[in-house]
Protein backbone atom coordinates (compact mmCIF):
# COMPACT_ATOMS: atom_id res chain seq x y z
CA UNK A 1 0.00 0.00 0.00
CA UNK A 2 1.22 3.33 -0.23
CA UNK A 3 -0.93 6.97 0.52
CA UNK A 4 -0.48 10.40 0.02
CA UNK A 5 -2.76 13.72 1.11
CA UNK A 6 -2.84 17.03 0.84
CA UNK A 7 -5.09 20.02 1.86
CA UNK A 8 -5.48 23.55 0.45
CA UNK A 9 -7.59 26.76 2.13
CA UNK A 10 -8.86 27.50 -1.53
CA UNK A 11 -9.48 31.03 -2.87
CA UNK A 12 -12.44 31.87 -0.50
CA UNK A 13 -11.67 30.72 3.05
CA UNK A 14 -9.36 32.60 5.55
CA UNK A 15 -8.49 29.92 7.31
CA UNK A 16 -8.15 25.73 6.61
CA UNK A 17 -10.71 24.10 8.86
CA UNK A 18 -9.78 20.58 7.55
CA UNK A 19 -7.31 17.98 9.07
CA UNK A 20 -6.17 14.89 7.57
CA UNK A 21 -4.07 12.16 8.89
CA UNK A 22 -2.19 8.92 7.08
CA UNK A 23 -0.62 6.23 8.63
CA UNK A 24 0.39 3.21 6.75
CA UNK A 25 2.49 0.18 8.39
CA UNK A 26 3.69 -2.30 5.57
CA UNK A 27 4.94 -4.49 7.96
CA UNK A 28 1.78 -5.41 8.89
CA UNK A 29 -0.45 -4.22 6.37
CA UNK A 30 -1.88 -2.04 7.74
CA UNK A 31 -3.19 1.82 7.42
CA UNK A 32 -5.75 4.46 8.95
CA UNK A 33 -6.48 7.64 6.72
CA UNK A 34 -9.05 10.51 8.12
CA UNK A 35 -10.07 13.41 6.83
CA UNK A 36 -12.16 15.94 8.96
CA UNK A 37 -14.01 19.13 8.53
CA UNK A 38 -14.85 21.71 10.48
CA UNK A 39 -17.80 23.66 11.02
CA UNK A 40 -18.60 26.74 13.25
CA UNK A 41 -16.67 30.31 13.51
CA UNK A 42 -12.95 30.50 12.38
CA UNK A 43 -12.26 29.21 16.02
CA UNK A 44 -14.17 26.58 16.64
CA UNK A 45 -14.36 24.99 13.69
CA UNK A 46 -10.50 24.76 13.94
CA UNK A 47 -11.09 23.74 17.33
CA UNK A 48 -13.76 20.60 16.36
CA UNK A 49 -11.97 19.43 13.54
CA UNK A 50 -8.03 18.83 15.18
CA UNK A 51 -10.21 17.54 18.39
CA UNK A 52 -11.97 15.07 16.33
CA UNK A 53 -8.81 14.09 14.08
CA UNK A 54 -6.44 14.18 17.20
CA UNK A 55 -8.79 11.91 19.84
CA UNK A 56 -9.86 9.58 16.92
CA UNK A 57 -6.66 8.95 15.37
CA UNK A 58 -5.24 8.14 19.09
CA UNK A 59 -8.18 6.35 19.97
CA UNK A 60 -7.81 3.96 16.69
CA UNK A 61 -3.62 3.43 17.73
CA UNK A 62 -4.04 2.30 20.75
CA UNK A 63 -6.47 -0.74 20.39
CA UNK A 64 -4.84 -2.15 16.99
CA UNK A 65 -3.67 -5.58 16.65
CA UNK A 66 -2.16 -7.75 14.06
CA UNK A 67 -4.47 -9.44 11.99
CA UNK A 68 -7.30 -8.01 13.24
CA UNK A 69 -10.69 -9.45 12.20
CA UNK A 70 -13.51 -6.99 10.68
CA UNK A 71 -15.63 -7.03 13.45
CA UNK A 72 -12.69 -6.01 15.45
CA UNK A 73 -11.88 -2.85 13.32
CA UNK A 74 -15.52 -2.13 13.33
CA UNK A 75 -15.70 -2.21 16.85
CA UNK A 76 -12.36 -0.17 17.70
CA UNK A 77 -13.53 2.43 14.62
CA UNK A 78 -16.94 3.49 16.33
CA UNK A 79 -15.62 3.35 20.19
CA UNK A 80 -13.06 6.11 18.97
CA UNK A 81 -15.77 8.00 17.31
CA UNK A 82 -17.89 7.80 20.37
CA UNK A 83 -14.56 8.92 22.48
CA UNK A 84 -14.21 11.66 19.83
CA UNK A 85 -17.75 12.86 19.94
CA UNK A 86 -17.75 13.41 23.62
CA UNK A 87 -14.84 15.30 24.13
CA UNK A 88 -15.63 17.58 21.52
CA UNK A 89 -19.40 17.78 22.83
CA UNK A 90 -18.14 18.35 26.01
CA UNK A 91 -15.70 21.15 24.87
CA UNK A 92 -18.49 22.59 23.19
CA UNK A 93 -19.98 22.98 26.73
CA UNK A 94 -17.25 24.84 28.26
CA UNK A 95 -16.99 27.95 26.71
CA UNK A 96 -19.75 30.20 24.30
CA UNK A 97 -16.86 30.91 21.53
CA UNK A 98 -17.33 26.37 20.94
CA UNK A 99 -21.07 26.53 21.41
CA UNK A 100 -22.03 24.61 18.19
CA UNK A 101 -19.24 23.48 17.20
CA UNK A 102 -18.40 20.03 15.28
CA UNK A 103 -17.10 18.39 12.85
CA UNK A 104 -17.84 16.15 9.71
CA UNK A 105 -15.21 12.83 9.71
CA UNK A 106 -14.57 9.98 7.09
CA UNK A 107 -12.29 7.26 7.81
CA UNK A 108 -10.52 4.17 6.33
CA UNK A 109 -8.93 1.80 8.57
CA UNK A 110 -7.81 -1.38 6.57
CA UNK A 111 -5.81 -4.48 7.42
CA UNK A 112 -4.52 -6.74 4.41
CA UNK A 113 -7.73 -7.79 2.42
CA UNK A 114 -9.95 -5.93 4.42
CA UNK A 115 -11.01 -1.90 4.81
CA UNK A 116 -13.40 -0.64 7.92
CA UNK A 117 -14.78 2.64 6.22
CA UNK A 118 -16.62 4.81 8.56
CA UNK A 119 -18.07 8.43 8.31
CA UNK A 120 -20.34 11.21 10.13
CA UNK A 121 -21.15 14.35 8.14
CA UNK A 122 -21.02 15.21 4.61
CA UNK A 123 -16.57 14.19 4.00
CA UNK A 124 -16.84 10.89 1.42
CA UNK A 125 -14.92 7.82 0.50
CA UNK A 126 -14.55 6.84 -3.06
CA UNK A 127 -13.34 3.37 -4.01
CA UNK A 128 -11.87 3.91 -7.54
CA UNK A 129 -11.24 0.66 -9.43
CA UNK A 130 -9.61 -0.12 -12.92
CA UNK A 131 -12.72 0.65 -14.51
CA UNK A 132 -15.10 2.99 -12.85
CA UNK A 133 -15.45 4.90 -9.23
CA UNK A 134 -17.81 4.68 -6.70
CA UNK A 135 -18.90 6.47 -3.75
CA UNK A 136 -18.68 4.44 -0.80
CA UNK A 137 -20.25 6.49 2.01
CA UNK A 138 -23.89 8.23 1.93
CA UNK A 139 -23.50 11.82 3.17
CA UNK A 140 -25.11 13.17 6.20
CA UNK A 141 -27.14 16.17 5.12
CA UNK A 142 -30.52 17.87 4.74
CA UNK A 143 -29.98 17.03 0.57
CA UNK A 144 -29.15 13.69 0.43
CA UNK A 145 -32.25 13.02 2.40
CA UNK A 146 -34.04 14.45 -0.37
CA UNK A 147 -32.57 12.22 -2.79
CA UNK A 148 -33.26 9.47 -0.65
CA UNK A 149 -37.28 10.62 -0.62
CA UNK A 150 -36.83 10.68 -4.43
CA UNK A 151 -37.39 14.63 -4.12
CA UNK A 152 -33.99 15.42 -5.88
CA UNK A 153 -31.85 14.12 -8.15
CA UNK A 154 -28.21 13.17 -7.50
CA UNK A 155 -26.95 16.00 -9.80
CA UNK A 156 -29.55 18.15 -8.39
CA UNK A 157 -28.55 17.57 -4.72
CA UNK A 158 -25.24 19.07 -6.24
CA UNK A 159 -25.58 22.47 -6.07
CA UNK A 160 -29.16 22.68 -4.02
CA UNK A 161 -29.13 25.26 -1.26
CA UNK A 162 -29.50 22.41 1.60
CA UNK A 163 -26.58 20.68 0.42
CA UNK A 164 -24.09 22.25 3.12
CA UNK A 165 -26.80 21.14 6.44
CA UNK A 166 -25.29 18.25 7.95
CA UNK A 167 -27.54 16.23 10.12
CA UNK A 168 -24.82 14.22 12.36
CA UNK A 169 -21.40 15.78 12.86
CA UNK A 170 -19.24 14.80 15.49
CA UNK A 171 -19.22 17.56 18.70
CA UNK A 172 -22.78 18.68 17.77
CA UNK A 173 -24.96 15.84 20.25
CA UNK A 174 -24.28 14.21 23.25
CA UNK A 175 -24.06 11.28 21.23
CA UNK A 176 -23.67 9.87 17.61
CA UNK A 177 -24.07 6.87 15.98
CA UNK A 178 -21.40 5.93 13.16
CA UNK A 179 -22.63 4.71 9.76
CA UNK A 180 -20.23 2.25 8.66
CA UNK A 181 -18.89 0.31 5.41
CA UNK A 182 -17.09 -2.98 4.78
CA UNK A 183 -14.89 -3.27 1.75
CA UNK A 184 -12.17 -5.47 0.08
CA UNK A 185 -10.47 -3.59 -2.42
CA UNK A 186 -8.50 -5.47 -5.66
CA UNK A 187 -4.88 -4.68 -6.11
CA UNK A 188 -4.44 -1.26 -7.54
CA UNK A 189 -7.88 0.25 -6.43
CA UNK A 190 -7.46 3.40 -4.92
CA UNK A 191 -9.43 4.06 -1.61
CA UNK A 192 -9.86 8.35 -1.88
CA UNK A 193 -11.28 10.04 0.93
CA UNK A 194 -11.91 14.30 0.75
CA UNK A 195 -14.17 16.98 2.14
CA UNK A 196 -16.63 18.67 0.14
CA UNK A 197 -14.68 21.43 -1.55
CA UNK A 198 -13.47 18.90 -3.55
CA UNK A 199 -16.39 17.32 -4.72
CA UNK A 200 -18.75 19.93 -4.94
CA UNK A 201 -16.27 21.65 -7.78
CA UNK A 202 -14.79 18.41 -9.35
CA UNK A 203 -17.35 15.79 -11.02
CA UNK A 204 -16.99 11.89 -9.74
CA UNK A 205 -15.79 11.01 -13.47
CA UNK A 206 -13.02 13.88 -13.20
CA UNK A 207 -11.58 12.11 -10.12
CA UNK A 208 -11.81 8.68 -11.59
CA UNK A 209 -10.11 10.54 -14.77
CA UNK A 210 -7.28 11.60 -12.68
CA UNK A 211 -7.13 8.74 -10.25
CA UNK A 212 -6.40 6.40 -12.72
CA UNK A 213 -4.25 8.32 -15.40
CA UNK A 214 -1.35 6.84 -14.13
CA UNK A 215 0.24 10.00 -12.27
CA UNK A 216 2.00 9.45 -8.78
CA UNK A 217 -0.62 9.61 -6.12
CA UNK A 218 1.06 12.83 -5.03
CA UNK A 219 0.47 14.51 -8.36
CA UNK A 220 -3.10 13.37 -8.88
CA UNK A 221 -4.07 14.29 -4.71
CA UNK A 222 -2.56 18.03 -6.02
CA UNK A 223 -4.17 18.64 -9.43
CA UNK A 224 -7.57 17.73 -8.02
CA UNK A 225 -7.32 20.76 -5.13
CA UNK A 226 -6.03 22.91 -8.25
CA UNK A 227 -9.15 22.06 -10.27
CA UNK A 228 -11.05 22.44 -7.45
CA UNK A 229 -9.37 25.93 -7.39
CA UNK A 230 -9.91 26.83 -10.62
CA UNK A 231 -13.39 26.75 -10.47
CA UNK A 232 -13.67 29.46 -7.76
CA UNK A 233 -12.35 27.23 -4.89
CA UNK A 234 -15.44 28.36 -2.33
CA UNK A 235 -14.15 26.06 0.45
CA UNK A 236 -11.40 24.51 2.02
CA UNK A 237 -10.14 21.13 0.09
CA UNK A 238 -8.49 18.08 1.37
CA UNK A 239 -8.00 14.57 -0.29
CA UNK A 240 -6.16 11.40 0.84
CA UNK A 241 -5.27 8.63 -1.62
CA UNK A 242 -4.78 4.96 -0.64
CA UNK A 243 -3.65 2.57 -3.51
CA UNK A 244 -3.88 -1.18 -2.50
Amino acid sequence: MIATGSTDVGKRRPDNQDNYYINVVHGDGQALCVVCDGMGGARSGNVASDMTLTIFVAEVKKRMLPRMSMSYMRAIVSEALRTANAYTFSKSLEDEAFSGMGSTIVAALVDGDDACVMNAGDSRAYLVGAKAIRQVTTDHSVAQEMVRRGELTPGEARRHPSRNYITRAVGTERTILPQLYELRPDCGDVLLLCTDGLYNMVEDAEIYAEVSSGRPLAECAKRLIALANERGGPDNITVTLLKF
